[in-house]
């Protein structure tokens, strides 16, 4: 059968109604592996659909899959290189398993440090988030599997997530929430996930402007929108809109059958689930809907030809065996790489990289267990599991001590075990942990958080004793190093009484390789801040009304403020800047040059003894325009380089015309006339040229 629009026509005249309402919404998986399941239609050739969740791994209950880091660790490498190479490894997992659809990449805009799924997003900058969420999309579809970013839109929070509205001005969202999303598109997404959220009223399953006018007229998107699950509000409304697939489309208790649910996910009763009764809606409703013309025929046969395109464009109906990989050495060292080349270096006063005789204590009731994410749908089941701990096990040649010291912290899981996590009773024993401190040459204490899908942070503290753990231990070793393994900012209050910081996020199934390889030299560092650190009281969203919201009501009154855009307006001293990350050699910078209109050239030098690997950043400042407010920055564009010890090079970076542009409600996108300033650096605290660009 040709692959072609005419042949997707020629099936969807040939559908009954009935044949059509199956396409457009899920149903029970037969395998019981999907995530989402279509069942296709033999009569006339189509095939089974299925959709499975990510996007740190391909997450099939009861199967393995490779764990790779959490997508902000993905993001903080700043080389949109790996994230393609991830994207590939993610398609080549799903097809192995049998999966045609990845829901994957998230790609929400971090815009509050509490959301209890940042850990699955890329950042609080549209460019970086729009960068990466593109590599992703790209490398899954180049293995023949839709791709679905993720949550369609301005879902920037858990707390109520399936009623609160987002009160959020059309530039907002043109310049700050959208532009992901748009990134995606250009990039060939196959499928785009609505999200639970309403947006200046109205559900994002129903909200014909942004899904219809926006997505689908303005973009050009002609693949397929599903709903996320259960998050379909209504039957015409939604069908009307622009929503053509309806997901799961079955009721709880098949959902909870399907996978393996038992007691340890309530949907009624989590402030942050969806409502399970209401399913279904895209089934008989819809069919009565359009047997009394509530919703036109034609729409309904937009949906189901929307889905056979991407089926037919990725192969499904050549009856070729769909060959994938899973657990192969290329996709470890992936896992591996990309959680090394994401871990941020925060400070260190020369404590690393350590010494290779050098006796070291390994403290924390984390240090032991592999730090796979957060819970809900992108928990997984990896082939392996390294702890930290057993890294360093492996690499020191002195004696390695481990204590807990502290309990262990409990994670919010929606499957049980996910994370492999031992389960047994260890009560908090800080002497121990000193004890073992003062006898070690070095003590390195390992701290996390603890977030989850549904669930926001109350604060960005350190859940249990671990903040009086890490005390506790630098008062007796002054190098002590802490390994922060968390979903984002947290608090350190201890920042300036240890010898260094090493931010991890959560490395996945490499855990112990990777931070092994940083803590002693054998990578350098190379990760930087993909989100601002700050105290919580200094984020624009500390107000309840900003966050989370006053009578089921969240107003976006910072605008595009958010993040470091904030704290530059507000000349605001973060604790970390966007952008921030040490090396273990140096740089210096000179000769920057605007070689055109869209590229900056800098000459960067590695003036230390040792290899290393640079992230240089350039952002754009633009003129002033009577009655108009813009971020004193925006990051214009970005190159991570490998520079040998020693090495000169010249680094251009490309510079996204989203930066010098604005968008006014009126008169569109706008570029201002005048002088753009172009700041190259390492931060956005850390600029160390600039040139001046005319428009």
């Amino acid at each position: 059968m040709p692959d072609d629009t005419t042949a997707v026509d020629d099936i969807v005249a040939a559908l009954t109604l009935e044949e059509k309402l199956g396409l457009v919404h899920g149903a029970v998986d037969p395998e019981e592996t999907a995530t989402g399941y279509v069942p296709g239609v033999e009569r006339l050739g189509v095939p089974e659909f299925r959709l499975v969740d990510g996007p740190l791994g391909v997450r099939v209950p009861g199967r393995s899959s490779t764990a790779f880091p959490a997508s902000i660790s993905l993001a903080a490498t700043f080389d949109a290189d790996l994230a393609r190479r991830q994207g590939v490894a993610l398609g080549r997992e799903a097809k192995a398993h049998g999966q045609d659809a990845v829901l994957g990449p998230g790609l929400n805009i971090i815009r509050t440090p509490h959301c209890g799924r940042n850990f699955e997003y890329f950042s609080e900058d549209p460019l970086l988030s729009g960068a990466f969420a593109a590599a992703v999309v790209e490398g899954i579809q180049a293995e023949d599997v839709v791709a679905t970013p993720k949550h369609y839109v301005a879902n920037n929070q858990e707390t109520g997530r399936t009623t609160v509205s987002a009160a959020v001005s059309e530039r907002t969202l043109r310049e700050l929430y959208l532009p992901g999303f748009r990134a995606a598109v250009d990039a060939g997404a196959g499928s785009v996930m609505t999200s639970y959220n309403r947006v200046d009223g109205t559900h994002m399953s129903d909200h014909h402007h942004l899904v219809t006018e926006v997505l689908k007229d303005e973009w050009g998107f002609d693949g397929y929108v599903v709903s996320d699950w259960f998050g379909t509000e209504s039957t015409v409304g939604a069908a009307n809109a622009g929503l053509d697939l309806e997901m799961p489309g079955i009721s709880q208790e098949e959902l909870r059958t399907a996978f393996g649910i038992e007691d340890s996910l309530d949907f009624e009763d989590h402030d942050g689930m969806p409502d399970a009764t209401e399913t279904g809606l895209f089934a008989e409703p819809l069919g009565e809907a359009v047997e009394n013309g509530d919703v036109h025929e034609g729409r309904l046969d937009d949906m189901v030809a929307r889905l056979l395109r991407q089926m037919k464009r990725i192969g499904l109906f050549d009856d070729e065996e769909r060959e994938g990989e899973l657990d192969t050495p290329s996709h470890r060292r992936l896992a591996e790489s990309i959680a090394r080349r994401g871990s941020v270096l925060l400070t260190n006063d020369g404590a690393l990289p350590l010494d290779e005789d050098a006796d070291v204590a390994v403290l924390g009731s984390s240090a032991t267990s592999a730090m796979l994410g957060g819970g809900g749908s992108s928990e997984m089941d990896p082939f392996e599991r390294i702890p930290t701990a057993d890294g360093i096990r492996e690499r020191a040649s002195g004696t390695v001590t481990v204590e807990r010291g502290i309990a262990k912290i409990e994670d919010f899981s929606f499957f049980e075990d996910s994370n492999g996590s031992d389960h047994g009773t260890v009560e908090s024993d800080i002497e121990a942990a000193t004890a073992a401190a003062e006898e070690a040459d070095v003590a390195l204490v390992v701290v996390r958080d603890t977030v989850s899908e549904a669930i926001d942070r109350a604060d960005l503290g350190l859940p249990g004793d671990q903040d009086e753990l890490v005390e506790a231990v630098a008062a007796v070793n002054d190098r002590t190093v802490v390994v922060v393994q968390s979903s984002g900012p947290v608090e350190l209050p201890w920042r300036d009484d240890v010898a260094a910081i090493l931010e991890s996020w959560y490395p996945g199934q490499a855990d112990g390789d990777a931070i092994a390889a940083i803590l002693y030299g054998d990578a350098d560092p190379g990760g930087r801040l993909p989100v601002t650190f700050a105290p919580q009281s200094d984020y624009p969203t500390a107000d309840e009304r900003a966050f989370p919201g006053v009578d089921d009501v969240v107003h976006y009154d910072e605008g595009a403020f958010v993040g470091y855009r904030h704290f530059d307006a507000e000349r605001v001293e973060p604790t970390f800047p966007f952008g921030h990350g040490l090396s273990y050699a140096d740089y210096e910078y000179r000769d920057a040059e605007l070689t055109d209109d869209g590229t900056v050239s800098v000459t960067v030098e590695n003036v230390a003894d040792r290899d290393g690997r640079e992230v240089v950043q350039a952002y754009v400042s633009p003129p002033e325009v009577d009655g108009v407010s813009r971020p004193v920055r925006e990051l214009g564009g970005f190159t991570a380089i490998e520079i040998p010890a020693g090495e000169t090079v010249i680094v251009r970076v490309s510079l996204d015309d989203a930066a010098f542009r604005r968008y006014d409600e009126d008169e569109g996108w706008l570029v201002d006339e005048g002088e753009y300033g172009i700041e190259i650096g390492r931060s956005t605290r850390d600029i160390r040229l600039d040139v001046a660009a005319i428009r």
